[in-house]
């Protein structure tokens, strides 16, 4: 059984916003800036005219970082967040109550209330669509015009991201909480 994971090369970012329309024309998300399952955050560029450190400046690609112990799940009362037998992280829009406990307990702010389900919404690594036909990527990973994301099997030692994750150096978000993420920050 599959473990998946997604690394991201994010100073390839140009923030395109391809992943973006990508993800939810895949997945019927919305259209509107507060839905969404994945976004790229902007750091600013740091100084002061005319003195700006425009290296400083890039962007972070990022979304539900599909953690192992993840606290949005354990705060479900009704089970409706749960891990897939690939250790994604769901939703099962026909447990959610719109409690909104996830949101609060999410460190990342990866969750959404999505209208149309009237479900707090997140990513999925594309579960319901592209990997439930048998494709091997995300929406968000396909499109990508410079390579930023790089999605695939961490038991498999042959696959790409394994590859990846053993020859460069990488971060996770907050890893301090514990969360262990499954989404990886190359640097």
């Amino acid at each position: 059984m599959a473990r998946y994971a997604m690394a991201l090369d994010y100073k390839n970012c140009i923030n395109c916003k391809a992943c973006e329309t990508a993800c939810k024309e895949e997945n019927g998300v919305l259209l509107g800036a507060q839905n969404h399952r994945i976004w790229v955050g902007t750091k600013e560029i740091e100084g002061e005219f005319p003195l700006l450190n425009i290296s400083s400046s890039n962007f972070l690609p990022s979304q539900c970082q599909q953690c192992s112990n993840a606290p949005c799940q354990e705060v479900c009362p009704t089970n409706a967040t749960y891990y897939d037998e690939h250790g994604v992280v769901r939703v099962d829009s026909d447990k959610c109550i719109l409690c909104s406990y996830c949101m609060t307990a999410c460190p990342y702010d990866a969750r959404y209330v999505d209208d149309r389900t009237n479900t707090v919404d997140k990513c999925n690594f594309c579960s319901d669509t592209r990997i439930a036909r048998g494709e091997i990527t995300t929406a968000c990973q396909a499109t990508c015009p410079t390579k930023v994301r790089i999605f695939g099997d961490l038991d498999d030692p042959n696959s790409e991201i394994s590859e990846v994750l053993r020859t460069r150096e990488h971060f996770s978000l907050k890893s301090y909480l514990g969360t262990d993420p499954k989404l990886f920050y190359l640097t």
